[in-house]
């Protein structure tokens, strides 16, 4: 006698950005200007957490809004991320502070470069100071945070995808199920329209053609009735 195999699906792990009123709440107890930086930077450009920490000087370039990453972290993919203004404005001001003998682009107070249980530290103590520490964000809700916003603003998918370093857009279809704004502005402005009988001929019937297709079913049954001719 064959038993049955009972499979069960684990879930997949879903993607979570940030929204916008607690990521205000974040960027406006930071003060350390290298502190700053390296979360913007995160958030604008959508770089993971330990591609970052690995990135040298003189990988970044300034003018062109650029910073290279020769090997993504997992799928030893390059890539190029660009920079916004709000983290060259970031960027610019720590350069002007930073030691100019570091070879990485962030660095901890007495050391040559940054852990990535440092930066965890870091972010978590400004999460505490914005009072969000309990909402569970993470460094890497940034990423997520940019993909999200980006897809809300339009951008096609296979775009972000580069953007992203995903090795297959399968990965970068996980936001656009389940983040995309865009899909449910479209299904509420379809749907008043709707409601509002303006898309569908057969809702935009006139008053007069509506009393005469009633009165004609009225009658209907009256002329079953009536005895046929000779």
């Amino acid at each position: 006698m064959l038993s049955k195999r009972l499979t069960i699906k684990v879930p997949e792990s879903l993607p979570r950005a940030i929204p916008p009123e607690d990521l205000r709440g974040v960027l406006e107890v930071i003060e350390d200007l290298r502190d700053r930086a390296m979360i913007l930077v995160l958030l604008r450009t959508g770089m993971r957490i330990g591609e970052l920490l690995t990135t040298t000087v003189h990988e970044v370039l300034i003018e062109e809004r650029k910073i290279f990453i020769y090997e993504a972290q997992k799928n030893r993919l390059g890539r190029v991320a660009y920079l916004s203004d709000d983290a060259i404005d970031a960027l610019k001001a720590w350069l002007r502070k930073r030691d100019p003998r570091k070879e990485y682009l962030f660095y901890a107070r007495g050391s040559k470069t940054m852990c990535y249980t440092t930066a965890r530290t870091i972010f978590h103590r400004y999460l505490l100071k914005a009072g969000l520490a309990h909402k569970g964000y993470t460094l890497h809700c940034l990423r997520h945070t940019f993909a999200t916003e980006l897809l809300n603003a339009g951008m096609r998918l296979e775009c972000l995808q580069v953007l992203l370093g995903h090795a297959s857009l399968q990965m970068t279809r996980r936001y656009a199920r389940l983040s995309d704004k865009t899909r449910e502005q479209e299904y509420f402005k379809a749907m008043e329209r709707i409601e509002k009988e303006e898309t569908n001929a057969y809702y935009q019937l006139d008053h007069q053609l509506q009393t005469i297709l009633e009165a004609a079913q009225l009658l209907a049954p009256h002329r079953e009735e009536l005895p046929e001719s000779a």
